[in-house]
This record gives C-alpha cells, structure tokens and sequence, in this order.
C-alpha cells in the first residue's frame, strides 16, 4: 500500500477488504481539491452489480485457471490455484529459450544423458523460476490486481498471505538448487549457471519489488522482462552444453527489444490499475494507439535487424527463413493485435508468437555454425 500512498495526496481505508473492495464499508480518495467518495453496502448481490465488469466469465474455464490467464473458473483447490499464480501459460518461452541455446552451443547431442540434462534446465527455467518470478509478480501487485481483476486468487483471498510467501520462498530455492546441480552435472569449475538464475532471480525481485520496481517504468521494465524471457535461458541452456560468447550475449540481448515488445502486450489490459497506482506502462505514458505501434515496431524491427546480421555474416538461408516468419507475425498483429490489443491479446499472441520463437531457434541455429 505504500506505493499508492506514494500516488496520491492522501488515501483513507476503513475496513478495507481484499476480497472485494467494493465491500469496504469506506473509501476515500483525496485528490488535489477534489474528493471522491465511494460507499458500498455489505451485500454480496449489491457489490457485485457495482462492478459488472470485473467478474470472471460465468462457468469460467479450468484449461484457463491452471494455465493462470484470463477467464479463469474460480477454483478452491489450494494445489490449483498454487499452479494458476505460477501461470504456467508463460513457462514455453523460457523452456523454448534453454532448446535455443541448447542449439547454439553445437554440442548438444540425443543422448540420454544431454536430454536429462536439458530437461532439468527447463524445469529451472520454466516451472521454477518462471513460477517464481509470476507468483512474487502477483504477490507485489495484489493493489492493482484488486482493481483489475479483484478476483484472482491473491486479492480475493483465495489463497493466504503466508500461503504465497512459502510458494515465493519453495520455487526460488528449487531453481537455485536445480542450478548448482547442473553446474556440477556439467562440470563447471565456475557455476555459471547458478550465478545466471541467482540475477534471473534478483532481476524478477527488483521488476516487482518496491523500492527499485522496475516495473514502474515502461521501458526498463518491459526490457527486463523481455531479456528473462529470451536472454536468461538462451545463456543457461549455452553454457550448459558449451560456452558463451560475447558475440551471443550481445545478440541475445538486442533480440531482447522483440521481448520488450512481447511485455507490453500484457501491458494495456492493466492500463485502468496502472494508472490508478501511478505505473508509467507504456499504454499509460503514450496512450493506446501509440503504445500499439511502439510494440508491433519493437517486434518486428529487432527480428529484420537480426536477419540484417545474419545476412551480413555470410548466412543467407538462415536470414530469409527469419524474414518469412517475419511476414505470420506481421500478418497477425494486423488481423488482431492493431485492432483490439483488449480484447485480441490472447489470440494474437497464441496466432503470431509461434512464429517468432521459431526464428529464435532459426537465429540460435546459424550461431551454432
């Protein structure tokens, strides 16, 4: 709540309720000269006909819930809704990004053992650290969620404070272990490894956490998140099987830009909360419209720059197989993204993201040779 005191001149609660704050029995706002007060009785049927718009879709889908996205069936399960905060819907990039680097190492080979190998790598990248960058994510926006979507599990009480905090602690050091080990199982002298999930982890708390909150800035944050997505399991799934190089970590980190623009798509359906708790989003500091173009651009410029490289290096085929997974994306982002960024985001990035980390597997596949 600090954060919001942060905002505004002054912000009185009385009673405040998590589970619904429409049920709060007062809420006052303090806004320069003017005050807005909003009263809300203790019913359950006259607090939800305050906010229509807020409730979850009726007979919600439990495909949604487990994968944590929107349009979630309410669930009480504990264990489920342990699953829905770690939303497993954003685990396929970073298990994607360890094959990626996998790829470029060269030295990946189908053998039983560099096949566990790779598959505790993922469960690091994905399950664990993901998890744990989602759950302290949801942890640290619970104030926003409680006016976007107040009946996710965290602000609808679902789930107990010290329930989540366990969670945070479980997932971090699962990760980290499962780092060491494969440092070991490797063979570092150096563990590598275990120093990449250690900043993965440290970037994921400096993003959510006050009082850095990286993302609080548009740019920064969406970098950031945009380079845990593509750099961070890029790098482990290399160094596992190889070595990383210079030229690749500054590859990686200019692909990165593609991940910014990936971020702000998440971006505009938060724009009513984010501006509430004074989060400069880019949706927020430019607006819808330009925001929209500010991410397709980001997405599509960075992968032609890359082709560009790629081309200039002497790698033709790999250059134009990247460009026509170019023209998908751009196709969609048309049909569905430019129109409606609210309403289509699902769709656009389920139609138009298969093929831009098929172009990273393209782009890990020529470092390799």
């Amino acid at each position: 709540m600090a954060s919001l005191l942060n905002t505004v001149p002054s912000v009185k609660l009385s009673n405040f309720n998590y589970n619904n704050p429409l049920r709060s029995s007062k809420i006052s706002f303090s806004l320069s000269r003017r005050r807005l007060v909003v009263r809300a009785t203790e019913t359950e049927k006259e607090a939800k006909a305050e906010a229509p718009d807020k409730a979850p879709a009726a007979g919600g889908s439990s495909i949604n819930q487990i994968l944590g996205i929107k349009g979630a069936k309410q669930e009480t399960d504990k264990w489920k809704i342990r699953v829905q905060l770690t939303k497993p819907v954003t685990w396929p990039p970073l298990i994607w990004g360890v094959v990626c680097g996998a790829a470029a190492s060269g030295n990946f080979h189908w053998t039983p053992e560099d096949v566990a190998k790779s598959i505790v790598c993922m469960l690091m990248s994905g399950p664990f650290l993901t998890g744990y960058t989602q759950t302290i994510n949801d942890w640290y926006d619970r104030e926003i969620d409680a006016i976007n979507e107040p009946y996710r599990p965290i602000p609808s009480g679902a789930i107990s404070e010290q329930e989540v905090i366990t969670q945070i602690w479980v997932l971090l050091l699962g990760g980290l272990g499962l780092a060491g080990i494969l440092d070991v199982w490797a063979g570092h002298d150096f563990p590598v490894i275990f120093y990449l999930a250690l900043g993965g982890s440290l970037l994921s708390y400096i993003y959510s956490a006050p009082p850095l909150k990286l993302k609080q800035n548009g740019w920064i944050g969406n970098f950031a998140l945009g380079a845990s997505y593509i750099s961070l399991p890029w790098w482990a799934g290399q160094a596992l099987f190889g070595t990383l190089t210079p030229d690749v970590i500054v590859l990686t980190l200019l692909y990165s830009i593609a991940g910014l623009g990936i971020a702000i798509v998440n971006d505009f359906k938060s724009i009513e909360g984010d501006r509430a708790m004074g989060l400069q989003s880019l949706p927020v500091a430019f607006g819808s419209e330009a925001a929209k173009w500010i991410c397709v651009g980001a997405i599509d410029i960075t992968q032609i720059s890359v082709a560009g490289y790629l081309l200039g290096a002497g790698k033709p085929y790999y250059a134009f197989a990247l460009l026509g997974l170019i023209a998908p994306q751009v196709f969609f982002q048309f049909k569905y993204f430019l129109k409606d960024p609210v309403k289509y985001d699902v769709k656009y990035q389920a139609s138009a993201q298969p093929f831009l980390i098929l172009g990273l597997l393209v782009t890990a596949l020529a470092t390799s040779h």
